[in-house]
Formats: structure tokens, sequence, C-alpha cells
């Protein structure tokens, strides 16, 4: 199919999606799915607190309506456990996330932290213009992740998607490129890890824990870090907030 078909076809089912909390869930979002392929699910039951996006443990204390707002474009960069954590936490609360342009997204990761799979869409390539592509999910999904892979969109192109977010009650992600306008950029660095002994017995063990150094900036607030520990708990991979760091302890954000 020509890239025209293929975005067509996206346009059609997108179009045959109820509003917001209409009907339920007909079929399903297989992962994997090619961008003339992309049978993407009719949504049910949304992930809807005030227009409010969830996000990890620990994350919602930086942000000042406690997750991310719908309708807006929010930047992630760094350690790529936050972007699994994004669509653990969403498609756990109801949500329907679609990941554009990142086959290297961690989807057993995102499952032991509790993602529910069915809830979600993969469009690993999207072709020569995954913007577009991004922009045609917006009608139908709760949250959309757009990796740029080194691009940068042009700000009258990046203006048409953010009032399209907006239009459509709908949060884009993007990561691994350039976007002006950004209401939130939130940036994440591996801080250390837990497990591997100390002392004599460094090095030695499994890999248990997985501390990150999160930052948060936006327009309407001013720059606020935590650390995060990502750990195995009962089977489970759980977010768990520690104490805030200081920016000179976080020095690479």
């Amino acid at each position: 199919m020509s890239r025209q078909d293929r975005l067509a076809e996206l346009r059609s089912r997108m179009a045959s999606i109820p509003a917001r909390g209409d009907g339920h869930v007909v079929s399903s979002v297989p992962l994997g799915v090619a961008v003339g392929e992309a049978a993407v699910g009719v949504v049910g039951d949304r992930a809807d607190k005030a227009g409010i996006l969830p996000v990890p443990a620990g994350i919602a204390e930086l942000l000042p309506q406690g997750g991310l707002v719908r309708g807006t474009v929010v930047s992630v960069s760094g350690a790529a456990s936050l972007l699994v954590g994004l669509v653990a936490t969403v498609t756990a609360s109801g949500g329907h996330v679609a990941v554009v342009g990142k086959p290297q997204l961690g989807v057993l990761a995102a499952y032991e932290m509790g993602a529910q799979l069915e809830r979600l869409a993969f469009v690993p390539d999207p072709g020569p213009d995954p913007v577009e592509v991004a922009a045609v999910l917006l009608d139908g999904m709760d949250l959309v992740i757009l990796g740029l892979a080194g691009a940068s969109v042009p700000p009258s192109r990046a203006r048409a998607v953010v009032a399209r977010a907006r239009s459509k009650g709908s949060t884009l992600v993007v990561t691994d490129g350039h976007w002006d306008g950004v209401e939130v950029r939130l940036e994440a660095q591996v801080n250390g890890y837990g497990g591997f002994g100390c002392g004599r017995a460094l090095g030695r063990g499994r890999l248990e824990s997985l501390s990150l150094a999160v930052r948060a900036r936006g327009r309407s607030f001013q720059p606020r870090t935590t650390r995060l520990d990502i750990c195995s708990a009962a089977g489970r991979v759980e977010w768990k907030p520690a104490r805030e760091v200081s920016a000179a302890q976080v020095v690479a954000l």
C-alpha cells in the first residue's frame, strides 16, 4: 500500500471509533502491526480523571496536575524505563496507548510493570512521515508515543499536531528528536543499580533494582527532581518513590 492508502486506512478505522467513554472494546490491538495493517482497537472505558492521564508513582509529585494533561504534548528523554512506565501505568488504568517509531521499546518490561497488552498498539515502522501517523492515532488513543529518530519537527507542523491533540483530548509524548512548544519535559537518568553487592562482594549477585533520577520542567512550574527506585516485588516490577535529590547529585540532567 502507498503512504496515502495507509493513512486513509488509518483514518477510516479511527473514524469508526466511538467517542471516549462510549461503546466497548470489540477487537484487540495486535502487537507489532505495520502501518498498513494497523488494526486499532475500538476504544471503550478510558483512564480519564479530570482530564489527566496517570503516571508512575513518584513522578506524579513532580507534575502540578499529578499526571499528564490531556490535549498536550510532552517531551521525554533519557532512560527508556520512563517511557515503559508511562505505557504500563496508562494501560493498567484502562487507557489505550499507541507507540509509533519505537520498535525497541521493551514490551516485556511494560508487562512486568502491569501493562495491559490488549490496550497497546505498535507501529514500529511508520514510514517516511511518522508525525502524520501519530496525528491520525490521536483521534482514538489516550496516549501516543512518537519516536522522532533524531528529526526536528518544524514549528508550524508542531502547532497543527498540538491543536489536534487538544481537540481530541489525547496526549502526545515525543522522544528522540526536537519539538517546539511542549508543555512538559521529563528527563530520566540511570542513577545506580541494586543487588550487585558491596565491599568485597561488589560486582556479585543479581540485578534487583534500578534507580532513576527524574527531572520535570514545564511552562507553568519550576524544575523539580526526584529519585525513583524500580524494583521487583512479589513477581512484579514496581516504582517506589525515594528521597528527593538535589541538582548537584544529578549532574548530567
